[in-house]
């Protein structure tokens, strides 16, 4: 398996791997983690061929972008934001519709608030939110301290995350037989192991999101909707819903037979959603910012 972010430009001084498909109505998919751009591999095409482009990027820290050495390189929800608005003025998006997933949906929500005069629409898929991470499993993960995490030797890291990873979806073991070992691959060995850990569980903190959460009311200045596996075990329904009575107008979609991946689950249901959102609600024109 290969990976769809096969570009690079300098954000701050920062590598990132991105990749844009396609021509038309301008569509940004922002993943979550422990994932990258590639769960959205099979999306990306069905909204091409819908007359959308496409435009993916891996996160600071994760998949094929950057791994900062410095500690003090801010990849965290809050810090990512900043480096979605600079892509966006990289890819000359004075605004666009945007799609997020787990705490992509945590980096969407902050980035609508602050911004709702560049979002066009906004699509929510399985998204942190409020305090609802990090889940009760990772908490377990997270007690005995980040340090013995990096310390782990290689192969008890990845049978751990292994076993995890098998969780976030609904079919595991055909996700096994697919994404799941370049997504652990990601995770682990000598670069992998030290950068998932100061890269992305270290910043598993709900301060993110519940800073925004009494301005949630600002993204229904756009139409929204979430997207939810019915079978999501690390972000449950009961968040989807909460999720919904903050935001004003937001509709909910539950995809069945979908766990939190459910990107990888049920790329064809949620291919459909969007493309269907995006036509109902597609008629504002790019501009250059």
């Amino acid at each position: 398996m290969k990976p769809i972010a096969t570009c690079n430009v300098l954000i701050d001084g920062h590598r990132i791997a991105c990749n844009v498909f396609g021509d038309g109505e301008p569509v940004v998919l922002v993943h979550g983690t422990p994932s990258s751009s590639l769960i959205w591999r099979h999306i990306a095409p069905q909204l091409t061929a819908a007359g959308c482009r496409a435009h993916v990027f891996d996160l600071l820290g994760y998949g094929e972008s950057e791994r900062p050495w410095r500690e003090d390189v801010d990849t965290s929800i809050s810090g990512q934001v900043p480096v979605l608005a600079a892509l966006l003025d990289h890819w000359q998006l004075a605004s666009t519709h945007l799609v997020a997933h787990d705490i992509g949906g945590g980096i969407a929500q902050r980035f609508g608030v602050y911004h709702p005069e560049r979002l066009r629409s906004l699509t929510l898929i399985d998204t942190v939110s409020f305090d609802s991470y990090p889940s009760q499993r990772t908490r377990a993960q997270m007690a005995g301290g980040l340090e013995a995490l990096l310390q782990a030797p290689d192969a008890v890291h990845r049978a751990r995350f292994h076993e995890w990873l098998r969780t976030a979806s609904a079919a595991p073991d055909r996700f096994e037989r697919d994404a799941l070992p370049m997504y652990l691959d990601y995770i682990s060995g000598p670069l992998g192991q030290p950068s998932y850990v100061q890269h992305q569980m270290r910043h598993y903190d709900p301060r993110h999101t519940l800073e925004i959460a009494g301005r949630l009311d600002v993204l229904g200045r756009v139409p929204v909707q979430l997207i939810w596996g019915r079978h999501d075990t690390w972000q449950t329904l009961d968040w989807a819903h909460r999720l919904q009575a903050a935001i004003p107008g937001a509709a909910l979609h539950i995809v069945d037979d979908a766990g939190h991946f459910s990107p990888e689950d049920q790329p064809d249901a949620i291919a459909a959603l969007l493309v269907d959102f995006l036509d109902r609600h597609g008629a504002r024109t790019d501009e250059p910012r």
